[in-house]
């Protein structure tokens, strides 16, 4: 996915200004494809030179005033070509991993520290995530397919959450079996 991409989904979604773009990629796209305030109005000029979006016309002078921008039939036909674009899925790059990983080969101090602290995090977004769902999309009202889109998007956001929240307690368990201990699930020493 890419920022125009987003822009783009957000403005059908609802004219905003950039202002109001930044706000709510804070509160829902911001959830899985985030972007700075700097970035969103590069982006909103990109695609208004090339011809995917328009300000609104204002009724009164626009210097200092907020631009609102609407997506053009040439936005609308870019997204919806894009997505149907077929596109590889691509690896993850997390950098807790790669610290796990150099961890082993060098060493260090305040690990567990960090993975609690992640596993509180982790845990927090996935409170807030159930909460979103348990006020927005009740089965009732995932009665349209945009409906059933959006809901799905928060599912994965919920699944992987509930990953990462598993995974860093099983990390957390695997790192506190002492060294001289065997692991509960190893096999016990053969005669």
């Amino acid at each position: 996915m890419s920022l125009p991409h987003a822009i783009l989904t957000a403005l059908l979604e609802k004219p905003s200004s950039g202002l109001e773009l930044t706000r709510r990629f804070d509160r829902s796209i911001g959830y899985f494809w985030s972007a700075t305030h700097q970035q969103i109005y590069r982006e909103l000029g990109k695609l208004e030179q090339a011809g995917h979006i328009r300000a609104l016309p204002s009724a009164q002078p626009t210097r200092g005033q907020k631009k609102e921008y609407e997506v053009l039939p040439a936005g609308r036909a870019e997204l919806a070509a894009w997505v149907g674009r077929p596109e590889d899925p691509r690896p993850g790059r997390d950098p807790l991993l790669l610290r796990l990983r150099a961890a082993a080969v060098a060493g260090g101090v305040g690990l567990e520290e960090e993975l609690v602290r992640h596993l509180e995090l982790h845990s927090a977004q996935l409170a807030e995530y159930e909460a979103i769902e348990k006020r927005d999309f009740p089965p009732e009202r995932r009665v349209t397919r945009q409906d059933r889109l959006r809901h799905v998007v928060l599912r994965g956001g919920i699944e992987l959450e509930t990953f990462w929240t598993k995974w860093l307690t099983d990390t957390l368990k695997e790192l506190s079996v002492s060294p001289d201990r065997p692991h509960r699930d190893a096999a016990p020493d053969a005669p």
